[in-house]
């Protein structure tokens, strides 16, 4: 702890005062500047000076780590679940009565999904405790109250730790809210939009550049920002980016249907006269449960 004193009385169990306290021996010390906390150890050091420096350090650490922002079970759990390395997620459920506990438990784990999966690792009746916050902790998940709250020790854990507790009275709320943080965590769905398809009609090669492919736009449009698919015989031989896109010698953002342009294909030069380039974008939909 980061307290410290210089004794100023011992008193016994039985309300007498001591020259000293033997190992064992039940006493209350008199003499700290503040309340020490449950279950700090009681260092006997040999002058004041060096118990102020032990304490001023203490209380240095203390204030850091108080002042430290801790990342919450929920925020590590999907981070891991958007790098591919986490796919389950573990929840406590704490209820008023057992009936809640299994219907949310029940309306939880239909929730999952191929890439995402609920689990719920542990599920009760009565306040949210120290050791449900650990068991959260431990297991890397978080702690739902449905019309219960938790005792002050384990709000306090659960702070130091990093463990989310959510509180609900409502069951359709808490399921709603699950449905949105899965739904968060599932990779989008991917839909393709073609944008144009250009014909490459002459290849200039210029050296210490490379090769410029002579198009002309049949359908849609090409952009400086495009994905693009290289097509030979209709059969696909690359797929990239564009390096370079101009338009009488000047650089341009994008050429419409009609229109004749010149194009560079980043990092990529095996291209033929009447070569497609199709151009595309990928859209990204949101998923919902």
């Amino acid at each position: 702890g980061s307290e410290w004193g210089k004794v100023k009385a011992l008193i016994n169990d039985r309300g007498e005062n001591l020259i000293e306290a033997s190992p064992s021996q039940p006493i209350e010390v008199l003499g700290f500047d503040s309340n020490p906390l449950a279950g700090d150890d009681f260092i006997v050091v040999d002058n004041e000076n060096g118990a102020k420096k032990i304490a001023e350090y203490r209380s240095k650490q203390k204030l850091q780590k108080k002042n430290t922002v801790i990342e919450t079970n929920v925020d590590e759990m999907f981070k891991k679940i958007s790098k591919g390395e986490e796919t389950i997620i573990c929840v406590i459920i704490k209820a008023d009565v057992q009936g809640s506990a299994e219907a949310i438990e029940s309306s939880i784990s239909k929730l999952s999904t191929e890439e995402v999966k609920t689990r719920v690792i542990f599920k009760g009746v009565g306040a949210i405790t120290e050791s449900d916050v650990a068991l959260a902790n431990s297991s890397k998940g978080f702690i739902i109250g449905f019309n219960v709250r938790a005792i002050p020790q384990a709000r306090e854990i659960a702070k130091r730790d990093g463990v989310d507790i959510k509180y609900y009275s409502i069951i359709y709320e808490l399921i709603d809210d699950m449905k949105n943080l899965i739904s968060g965590s599932l990779k989008p769905d991917l839909k393709e939009n073609i944008t144009g398809n250009v014909e490459i009609r002459e290849i200039f090669s210029i050296s210490k550049i490379g090769k410029i492919a002579g198009c002309f736009v049949k359908e849609g449009n090409i952009s400086r920002n495009s994905k693009i698919r290289l097509l030979r015989d209709n059969v696909v031989i690359h797929t990239g980016t564009i390096n370079s896109l101009k338009r009488f010698k000047e650089e341009v953002k994008e050429v419409k249907n009609g229109y004749e342009c010149g194009v560079m294909i980043e990092n990529y030069s095996d291209i033929k006269i009447n070569d497609i380039i199709e151009t595309f974008e990928v859209i990204e939909t949101a998923r919902k449960l």
